[in-house]
């Protein structure tokens, strides 16, 4: 059935391409993609008609229907024949977006090539981070860096790769395309330099702040409601994907001041008690851990606090990736550690280890996890909740937001389908 349906869709986005010939945008990384997407998107909708795939809809399956639009029939075979049905509607109405945003993902080896050939023709190709998270089906960072690389191997000269130049493995191959470059970040060498960042708080609201620097002008921008640099990254690219298309950083810093974070990364949720929550529950994986420390040690006027899930899809750097991370929590003197999952005790006893100072409580997942955390939380705390989706850690947010009424609004996973599970 699966792959029935992977053919047609792959046979539908094609002629939904063909017909409509958007200009596209195609985003990869190891993390970063979404946030990144959302921002490019909205950069480009001040001056034209532009569609983002929905949630993280970047694979096999989810690519072809952001093409045409449409959601996943599930397991109902009625459903996905409805869906095919309009597809084959849509080519007959003239209505399409001028440029298509999309987020590529990578399972396994080959994933990021069969959805660049699936588009064909890919205008702008954005880089944003190659790490240790999904190395499960990887021999080692190597092989994922080449699959990642895939993408702007793909552009053609008339193309436009964006890259984050701040990561080491992106920046050591940005000669691997045919395309013009455009580097992204606080590296001297990139054309989109990214300075004076700072995290600030306006009235109750936290956000950051920072300057890009392009062709000798510097452009303020300032990001509400989030916190850390990963947003920074995503500005950074949205800034440079708009002087492709003719858009002013100007106009881009003033689009970005309504942006909002996806579900669950780096949002900032007021928690019960008067305590601050940063909310980045999406996924883990050491590097977006290392920055969520930095943002929760930067806005912490109380005790600092951290709720850890497993990190996993690490392969075989699952090992030292957690033991990277609890050198991490040393550093930042984190006053009371919950670790969540299997893979966290690695964390607990690289602590141990290491003489950490702190409280250190371990649970075997986060429903057992939740009334303690939301026990030992006080006034003015700030907490940093973190984990991989099979941690399932936006439960604890869940529990310790001050409204939980808006949980469907504010965090991720939270459909009837993942309640239920």
């Amino acid at each position: 059935m699966r792959k029935l349906t992977k053919n047609i869709l792959y046979i539908l986005a094609k002629m939904t391409l063909a017909r409509y010939k958007p200009r596209v945008v195609a985003i990869t990384g190891s993390i970063g993609k979404t946030s990144t997407k959302e921002a490019i998107a909205k950069v480009l909708s001040a001056k034209y008609s532009v569609r983002q795939s929905i949630g993280n809809y970047n694979t096999e399956i989810g690519v072809p229907l952001a093409i045409i639009n449409e959601q996943s029939g599930g397991k109902n075979p009625l459903l996905w024949l409805l869906i095919v049905i309009k597809a084959l509607v849509k080519l007959t109405v003239a209505d399409y977006p001028q440029i298509l945003v999309v987020e590529l993902g990578a399972d396994r080896p080959g994933d990021i090539g069969y959805l660049a050939d699936l588009i064909g023709k890919i205008e702008v190709g954005v880089l944003t981070d190659i790490g240790i998270s999904h190395l499960q089906f990887y021999s080692n960072q190597n092989e994922l860096a080449k699959e990642k690389l895939t993408l702007i191997k793909k552009l053609g000269r008339t193309g436009l790769a964006v890259l984050n130049f701040d990561n080491p493995k992106i920046f050591e191959n940005r000669s691997q395309t045919k395309a013009e470059v455009v580097g992204y970040g606080s590296n001297p060498k990139a054309q989109i330099l990214v300075s004076d960042y700072h995290i600030l708080q306006v009235g109750q609201k936290w956000g950051v702040n920072f300057k890009i620097h392009h062709n000798g002008n510097v452009v303020p921008f300032f990001l509400p409601e989030v916190l850390g640099r990963p947003p920074v990254y995503a500005a950074a690219a949205a800034a440079a994907c708009a002087v492709r298309f003719g858009i002013d950083l100007a106009t881009a810093s003033e689009a970005l001041k309504s942006y909002s974070p996806p579900a669950g990364r780096l949002r900032v949720i007021d928690g019960i008690k008067q305590t601050l929550i940063i909310d980045d529950t999406y996924n883990a994986a050491p590097d977006s851990t290392f920055a969520a420390l930095e943002a929760l040690k930067s806005v912490a006027s109380g005790r600092k606090i951290l709720a850890l899930g497993s990190m996993t899809e690490l392969g075989n750097k699952t090992e030292s990736g957690h033991r990277e991370v609890a050198a991490k929590i040393v550093e930042n003197l984190i006053d009371l550690v919950f670790l969540i999952g299997d893979d966290a005790k690695i964390i607990r006893d690289e602590l141990g280890k290491r003489k950490f100072g702190g409280k250190v409580m371990w649970f075997g997942d986060s429903d057992l996890a939740r009334i303690s955390i939301q026990d030992q939380l006080q006034e003015h705390d700030a907490i940093l909740v973190k984990g991989s989706q099979a941690t399932r850690m936006e439960k604890i947010v869940k529990e310790i937001m001050a409204d939980p009424e808006n949980a469907s609004k504010l965090l991720v996973r939270q459909s009837e389908n993942w309640l239920n599970k």
